[in-house]
């Protein structure tokens, strides 16, 4: 059966390493089928790259703000008895985002197929109307075909693509570029950009990502946005709870030094502090080159790894607000083509920045003190092989320069009304162990998707699977709580709660 192959030998007890969203959907699965787990993290909390925190008296989220696909939060919980409509408030974004273009003009991306079809019409005409239209039947159509076949399975082998989905999705068009694909539908520059901006996500230039890359496209733009109350991190918090009171043990700052092998089996986790931690089986959630260290071993490629452009984030707590801040925007600059170029190739920053600025207390005010608002700015830069920065001597001088930018398009006084800041750069991801200074992973290049991609299973080792961005699927929110699941049934084999890569349709709200 295609992407079953399980670890071989004991899986009583199972030491997850890493309680960041992959982790924490890997302990519930596996606790779900009946398995002792303990979850090892080197942080005082769960949440990894999606944890929460505090800026003087502002809450805020380290990493993810843009959560889509819930379903998938929802099946993990599930396995623990629980939902998330039981652990957690979340609000549907409506937009999504509000963009803002260099010639002045804004556009507000909807999630609802009538109220987008009439801002499509608004800013471009009944033409491109018809062609969302058509442009979100096609998306859709997409995403039914790649979400359990492609998305949310196993690969052992890249002969498990073979099948009618796959001829199913080179009929849509899937194996073409996404860029050109989406021109197909909208003739207006503006929203092609608006659906394709995503693939940066997946480190790939819209010109050179695979049109299937436009299921990122769906997630944002048909199954719908949502926020939680408190920030991205209460959803990794509430798993947590749920898979403490299902059995499994948390480890807080506690953090893996190696694994302890003899021959093809790991038999225990030794930590930083000299701890030996037994176990029949390890899931391993850290980036690529941390877990292989941790093992000893790594998978021989004939090509190098090539990772997506990494980002400077600065966290501020501001005594203000701005009419034209939704709680996403997205502040686009007149550039397009040269600032992909930029970040994926000459390894420069963006001579004319494109800028996702974060206001969730638009939705939860309580996220601020009173009178106060918390705002993150989010700048695609490219990671540190493309771009070797000094980010100690640049950094300042690149915050000063995002708040010129943010000013003169529109936040007047965004500088002096900063409180208290917070800036993070790609030294400081690089810090934290994350490869060429990127949160957001390999890239999805042709060569490193789908079973292409780094698999779960090592070769070489028997009990030691891999989760998280760098494995299957891939990266973003939904893709590691895939991950998580797809690791605890190359442990257990079928799990209890079997899930799929998304939801039933557009009416069931997302991938």
């Amino acid at each position: 059966m295609r992407g079953r192959r399980t670890i071989t030998g004991r899986t009583d007890h199972v030491v997850v390493v890493g309680a960041g969203l992959s982790g924490l959907s890997a302990a519930l699965h596996l606790a779900s089928a009946g398995r002792a787990v303990t979850v090892l993290e080197a942080a005082a909390g769960p949440g990894g790259r999606a944890a929460r925190d505090r800026l003087g008296g502002f809450a805020l989220d380290t990493g993810a703000t843009v959560l889509t696909m819930p379903e998938l939060v929802d099946e993990a919980l599930a396995a623990a008895g629980t939902s998330l409509a039981a652990e957690v408030d979340l609000v549907r974004l409506d937009p999504a985002y509000r963009a803002h273009f260099a010639d002045g003009s804004t556009i507000a991306l909807h999630t609802g197929a009538e109220e987008m079809e009439a801002e499509v019409r608004r800013v471009a005409g009944p033409e491109d109307a018809a062609g969302y239209r058509e442009l979100r039947r096609w998306l859709t159509d997409l995403h039914r075909v790649q979400r359990d076949a492609f998305i949310g399975a196993n690969f052992d082998s890249p002969l498990d693509l073979l099948g009618p989905r796959l001829a199913r999705l080179a009929a849509l068009g899937g194996f073409g570029r996404l860029g050109p694909a989406v021109a197909r539908f909208l003739s207006d520059e503006r929203l092609q950009r608006l659906f394709t901006f995503q693939s940066l996500y997946a480190g790939v230039a819209p010109d050179r990502a695979l049109a299937a890359y436009a299921v990122i496209a769906y997630m944002d733009t048909v199954a719908g946005v949502y926020f939680p109350r408190g920030g991205v991190g209460a959803v990794a918090e509430a798993m947590a709870a749920a898979a403490g009171r299902a059995g499994v043990a948390f480890r807080y700052g506690t953090a893996a030094a190696w694994l302890e092998r003899v021959g093809t089996r790991v038999g225990a986790v030794r930590t930083t502090a000299g701890e030996r931690i037994a176990c029949d089986a390890v899931v391993l959630t850290t980036d690529l080159p941390a877990a292989y260290r941790l093992l000893g071993v790594a998978p021989r490629r004939p090509l190098r790894l090539r990772h997506s452009p990494s980002a400077v984030l600065l966290h501020t707590g501001v005594d203000r607000s701005w009419d034209l801040l939704d709680h996403h925007t997205i502040f686009f600059g007149g550039a397009w083509a040269r600032t992909f170029d930029e970040l994926t190739r000459r390894g420069s920053l963006m001579s004319d920045p494109s800028l996702l600025v974060t206001r969730p207390t638009a939705t939860d005010p309580g996220m601020a003190p009173a009178g106060g608002q918390q705002v993150s700015v989010l700048a695609p830069v490219p990671n540190l092989r493309t771009g070797p920065v000094d980010w100690e001597r640049v950094g300042p001088a690149y915050r000063d320069e995002l708040v010129r930018v943010l000013e003169a398009r529109g936040l007047t006084g965004f500088g002096d009304a900063i409180q208290v800041q917070r800036l993070v750069t790609p030294a400081d991801w690089a810090a934290a162990g994350l490869a060429e200074g990127t949160p957001f992973s390999l890239a999805h290049t042709v060569t490193q998707t789908g079973p292409f991609r780094p698999r779960n299973l090592v070769p070489g080792v028997a009990n030691v699977v891999l989760a998280g961005s760098g494995t299957t699927p891939g990266v973003g929110i939904p893709p590691v709580l895939i991950s998580g699941r797809l690791a605890a049934q190359r442990v257990v084999g079928r799990l209890p709660v079997e899930g799929r890569a998304g939801g039933r349709g557009e009416s069931a709200g997302g991938l």
